[in-house]
């Protein structure tokens, strides 16, 4: 499938993600690939008195997979040049294991590149909702999408 290029972006559009359920495994491999390993996300003893009660997955592994939920959209596909940068993000309540997510997109602007016109910018927000609809992390990612 291919993506969307800068001139087929709608703004307002939305779009909503497959879900994805969170594992263990998904938390240990991420501890693993940064070396955090703090006791929030590994000890269920610790965290049994938390106020969360039980193990959390990392802020910043939810905003990975945010970026894994849009490109299954496949908007992104064969046309995205650059990933451009985080504008704002907000982690709002807690990733717990088992939680099943998905993405939220609405297409908050689109611009021209003022010196190639062969590319623009597309700016999206994105609010990762758990199963019980709370959204849990939301934020502005830019993109350099090429023209058609």
């Amino acid at each position: 499938m291919l993506g969307k290029y800068l001139d087929d972006w709608e703004v307002g559009a939305i779009y909503v993600s497959p879900t994805r359920t969170i594992t263990e495994t998904d938390v240990v491999m991420f501890a693993a690939m940064t070396g955090d390993y703090n006791e929030l996300h590994t000890s269920k003893e610790y965290m049994k008195n938390s106020q969360f009660g039980k193990r959390i997955a990392h802020g910043l592994l939810g905003l990975a997979i945010s970026h894994g939920l849009l490109s299954r959209l496949g908007l992104l596909d064969g046309s995205a040049i650059a990933f451009l940068g985080i504008e704002s993000w907000d982690f709002k309540a807690p990733i717990l294991f088992d939680d099943t997510i998905f993405v939220r997109v609405k297409v908050q602007n689109k611009k021209n590149s003022g010196s190639k016109p062969d590319r623009g910018v597309v700016t999206l927000f994105l609010q990762i909702i758990n199963q019980e609809g709370v959204v849990v992390q939301e934020g502005i990612k830019k993109i350099m999408m090429k023209r058609n």
